[in-house]
């Protein structure tokens, strides 16, 4: 027995001994590809010296002797710190990502070889400027000179993941680039997936005229100059006053999913001098997106001949979409424009290679492409497109359920053009000295649309729509709200409207511009911009406190930008639970009445704040989510699981009985008319039961941030038991759907209140004092699991800090992580 103790001892002493040599040595084959920031490398191509100085958050600032040096630096730099992360976005939009992960992402490589979106990025680089190639040639020199010094210098294959999926590395190109622009634009859409869930629900509706409840428009006339607060809503001045009082707003301190208005999402506003306390234009920009590790954004400042730029960049592209300028600022938010149609073709009954058309039958564009998948055969698909676009199969979205038998479904999309030169915007933007030549930049911007925020040193502020917009007629069928018939001449696009038809706002007379993707016009169709906006909440807390303070500062902004208060919270309790407060008997502790009006008494004395300390906000998201959910299950059947993201205008619509909508609230089935006050309570109890499973039968000790944890996921490593426990990062968080610091939640599955869509960056820009401008990512600057610049900035992002966004060089080199020096070689 003894000497069969010592065995298992050796061999379980052996095991470990095992697995402590093979961990560490892969740690120090991963580790390996942490790049080291005070490293000289001699490399080909340059012009002189490049200097790439990394502060002590890990932004890269880089000073060289020509632009083209910068832009090489600047390559150079995203390589280091992110190669995976490039290397797999390239290989999404390329539709090869089978070739690395099987059969499991077949569906998305189909879809994007049907798109064309690599053949649309290639043939759209002769349409940019002989000036804007050469950036993007010297920025992809600048990766390619990284990759050439892994491969030399035996730099652990450049990123960890490598070591698990070893794909052929193919150098980086041009056009590249330009593909993960339209990679962008692509996740930012929503508009062709509003229309299938559109047509979906009206045939599943016994009443379809009820869907102008379900999927409502955005109320009221649009907005966008937010100066006065009162008149924005219609409401008269001394109620406004009554309901903020004279203290000012309160400075709070704070991979892809499914549902509406899950697409572009962003928040951004500028002030003039005249509402500024220190006498120069504000700014504040936090795009939002799925929250991922590392996030989508990379910091970087770049020292070229018109003077410096910093802000935030996207890995793969040479712009920074988000900063700033010694002259100028910008930020961008998903504008919503209705840049998608989708059309039902017919196919020739006797000959299914043609379709129909307002002149007869023509024969669909077809060609096979070949997808390889990792040890598998290769699938031969075939590509079908029409002069409405490319076929998109059922699979997609849900469109066969909507596609009738006999015909197929077609998308035209203004991204897919052969002349996409959005990123010759942000080229453009970086080297603007004026609000004119920024405007006029533009111009080049494609898709997906967007809302372009300006502020300048000279204290001007402007909003312009950039983007491409469907020229369409007025007869179109539809009105693009649903998928439309693709023979029929007047639901085809003519083209596409002139530049100065999209929307401008500039130089407000009350001193201020704003947009949380929010209606900003009312215009007719076919120049109404889009029936399906991104906001209805966020915009009205945004006014309110632009309005609460004659002057702003760069602190009321950041304020703003961390307000965690949810306007959906304060209208929608008032209505749901007004005949529920304080109208209960006397009940027994454990019971579902006593639970109910302990819900009830704390839901009354709350104040909208999301805050992931408080029991409330859990409270009232699992309520409103339950309570719509019920409202709608029994008039759409099983389309209910596509509705479990809160509407809050679809519950205002039935509460107020608006036009007749409160008939939503009785159970068709049933013998019995229901009153929405017992559907209200029948959902809250569903609610409390389902929370209580959860979280125990204590209300008090429930917390919001304990369900609203931030899940940055890593897009392949983040599935897996082995390393997700590293490579994924989750914080408690507050805030929520509706609040400006936006933490949007699924809805569904089993983690439906975790927080999952957000602002990755967030800058906020002073032009009286541009040195004191701020900004921050999700993560860290870092795409290595090993590196501490992995997430090091992601606990001062959770807790609503900054870090500073200088352009002074001294600063940068102040307390420096390294300095990496880039030699050209020498002839």
């Amino acid at each position: 027995m003894i000497t069969l103790l010592r065995w298992l001892t050796r061999l379980v002493g052996a095991g470990i001994a095992v697995l402590v040599v093979a961990g560490s040595l892969f740690y120090w084959m991963a580790s390996r590809s942490i790049p080291d920031y005070e490293a000289d490398w001699t490399v080909p191509g340059i012009d002189g010296e490049i200097e790439i100085v990394r502060n002590t958050a890990a932004v890269p600032h880089i000073f060289a002797l020509t632009d083209h040096d910068a832009y090489y630096g600047l390559g150079f730099s995203h390589a280091q710190d992110r190669l995976w992360q490039m290397l797999l976005m390239r290989r999404q939009a390329q539709g090869r990502l089978s070739e690395v992960f099987g059969r499991r992402t077949l569906e998305i490589d189909d879809l994007m070889r049907r798109l064309d979106l690599d053949g649309h990025a290639t043939r759209s680089l002769d349409a940019f400027s002989e000036e804007s190639r050469g950036i993007l040639q010297a920025y992809a020199d600048g990766v390619n000179a990284w990759l050439r010094l892994v491969g030399s210098e035996a730099l652990g294959r450049g990123a960890p993941e490598l070591f698990l999926f070893e794909p052929e590395i193919a150098p980086w190109r041009p056009n590249d680039s330009v593909l993960i622009s339209f990679l962008m634009a692509l996740e930012l859409a929503t508009h062709h997936e509003n229309e299938i869930l559109r047509a979906r629900a009206s045939l599943a509706l016994p009443e379809p005229g009820r869907i102008a409840d379900l999927m409502p428009d955005a109320p009221g006339t649009g907005a966008a100059e937010l100066g006065d607060f009162a008149s924005l809503l219609e409401l008269p001045r001394t109620l406004f006053a009554e309901a903020t009082g004279s203290t000012g707003p309160r400075d709070a301190l704070h991979p892809n999913w499914q549902g509406l208005n899950r697409g572009g999402a962003s928040n951004v506003w500028a002030a003039t001098p005249a509402r500024s306390a220190a006498g120069g234009a504000l700014m504040a920009s936090d795009p939002h997106q799925s929250l991922s590790a590392p996030t989508l954004w990379y910091l970087a400042r770049l020292e070229l001949a018109t003077g410096g730029v910093i802000g935030a960049t996207i890995p793969g592209t040479p712009g920074i979409l988000n900063g700033r300028s010694e002259r100028l600022s910008w930020g961008i938010t998903a504008s919503y424009l209705d840049d998608i149609d989708l059309y039902i073709e017919e196919v020739n009954p006797e000959n299914p290679t043609q379709y129909r058309t307002p002149d007869g039958w023509a024969e669909f564009e077809t060609r096979r492409e070949i997808i390889e998948i990792a040890d598998e055969a290769p699938v031969t698909i075939t590509l079908r497109e029409t002069v409405n676009g490319p076929v998109i199969p059922g699979a997609h979205w849900n469109a066969g359920t909507v596609t009738p038998a006999g015909h197929v479904m077609t998308m035209r999309w203004t991204a897919l053009s052969d002349e996409n030169t959005t990123i010759q915007t942000g080229l453009r933007l970086m080297r603007a000295r004026t609000i004119e030549e920024a405007l006029e930049a533009g111009e080049d911007f494609v898709a997906p649309s967007a809302n372009l925020m300006l502020a300048s040193e000279d204290g001007r502020i402007a909003m312009q729509v950039v983007g491409h917009m469907p020229w369409r007629l007025i007869e179109h069928e539809t009105q693009a709200r649903m998928p439309s018939r693709g023979w029929v001449e007047g639901n085809r696009w003519q083209g596409i409207t002139q530049y100065f038809a999209n929307p401008t706002f500039i130089d407000p007379e009350r001193g201020i511009l704003g947009n949380t993707n929010n209606k900003m016009v009312d215009r007719d169709f076919p120049l109404h911009v889009s029936f399906h906006w991104g906001d209805t909440q966020r915009i009205t807390r945004l006014g309110r406190l632009m309005e609460a303070r004659e002057v702003h500062t760069r602190d009321s902004f950041i304020g703003a930008q961390l307000d965690t208060v949810s306007p959906a919270a304060r209208n929608l309790l008032p209505l749901v639970a007004r005949d529920l407060w304080f109208t209960g008997q006397p009940a027994a502790i454990g019971t579902t009445e006593r639970m109910r009006q302990r819900a009830l008494e704390l839901l009354a004395d709350w104040n909208g704040e999301m805050n992931e300390h408080l029991p409330e906000p859990l409270i009232f998201a699992a309520w409103m989510r339950a309570l719509q959910h019920r409202l709608v299950r029994d008039d759409i059947g099983p389309l209910a699981e596509e509705f479990w993201t809160v509407e809050p205008v679809f519950l205002e619509r039935v509460f107020r009985d608006i036009d007749g909508a409160s008939v939503w609230c009785d159970v068709r089935p049933s013998s019995v008319i229901e009153t929405c006050t017992e559907m209200a309570q029948l959902s809250l109890d569903a609610a409390l039961q389902e929370l209580s499973e959860t979280y125990g039968d204590d209300i008090e000790s429930w917390r919001w941030g304990a369900a609203h944890e931030a899940l940055h996921e890593h897009p392949v490593l983040g599935e897996t038991r082995l390393f997700s426990w590293i490579v994924n990062i989750r914080q408690a968080t507050s805030g929520g759907d509706f609040t400006l610091n936006r933490a949007a939640t699924p809805g569904t599955g089993p983690e439906p209140y975790v927080n999952i869509h957000g602002a990755g960056y967030r800058g906020v820009y002073d032009f009286a004092d541009p040195d004191s401008s701020v900004f921050i990512i999700a993560t860290g600057q870092s795409g290595h699991p090993l590196s501490r610049h992995y997430d090091d900035m992601g606990e001062l992002w959770r807790r609503g800090e900054y870090v500073p966004m200088t352009l002074d060089p001294e600063l940068a080199r102040a307390a420096n992580l390294g300095i990496t020096v880039l030699r050209p070689q020498s002839n």
